[in-house]
């Protein structure tokens, strides 16, 4: 009699596990593939183990995208210690009511003269109000923003901002009115702003604001005047007390 193969092999000798027959696999014999699983080669008889995927826990909440984070300039800031900013400076100058409401009046010649002002045009005009686009960009902001302005001729022009992404507040105010006695051709010029930014991280900028703008507003609108009537009739100068900044909560 011949030798049995030993248990656990096949007629071939080769292992299988539990005594299971075994055939080899031809050279052009290949596994089969299924769509997301992968293999995972055994050393015995060339059995393939498929090794699937991990399966969500049933009951355990989907996969839910998360918003990109914001950049630093979309920051929302609690509003907590927000300061509204007021300044105020009178200025007698040598011209006359009518040429400083003109300069003033002319929004759209502003992205010209006006400090940072780098774009401005009117966007619609009715009798007694205005509606101008305006584009302040200063060091590492640039805001665009809407004003309605309101023009009572030769005496008076409020602008108030609306639709801004930084500024919670914004006014400006211009009054006209005589300068010196018996002197036609010259004015006392009053102006006034008030403004506060929209959160702690914006009025960190508020300073430089100030610095940059505000404080260069009348005399930027001056050599305007110089530039479009010629020199003033007399030096211009600023009644004492007439500047005044507040600052509230």
């Amino acid at each position: 009699l011949g030798a049995s193969a030993p248990r656990g092999s096949n007629s071939e000798g080769v292992s299988t596990p539990m005594g299971l027959p075994c055939p080899r696999l031809g050279a052009d014999t290949h596994p089969p593939v299924t769509g997301l699983s992968c293999f995972r080669h055994l050393s015995s008889c060339g059995i393939l183990a498929t090794s699937l995927a991990p399966k969500r826990p049933p009951g355990a909440p989907a996969w839910v995208p998360q918003p990109p984070a914001r950049t630093f300039l979309n920051l929302a800031a609690p509003r907590l210690g927000g300061k509204r900013m007021e300044y105020s400076e009178e200025r007698v100058l040598g011209y006359s009511m009518e040429q400083m409401y003109n300069v003033v009046a002319n929004v759209e010649s502003y992205r010209l003269f006006v400090p940072w002002c780098t774009s401005s045009k009117v966007l619609s005009c009715r009798k007694g109000l205005t509606r101008a686009e305006l584009e302040v960009g200063f060091a590492p902001l640039v805001e665009r923003y809407v004003s309605e302005i309101s023009l009572t001729p030769q005496h008076q022009i409020r602008a108030v901002c609306n639709d801004s992404r930084i500024f919670s507040h914004l006014e400006t105010l211009w009054r006209f009115s005589p300068g010196l006695p018996g002197q036609p051709d010259t004015c006392t010029l009053d102006f006034y702003v008030s403004f506060e930014f929209k959160s702690i991280l914006h009025s960190h900028l508020a300073s430089l604001f100030f610095d940059e703008v505000v404080k260069q507003m009348v005399t930027a609108f001056e050599r305007w005047a110089e530039k479009v009537y010629g020199p003033q009739t007399i030096f211009a100068w600023t009644p004492p007390k007439s500047l005044a900044l507040f600052m509230s909560i």
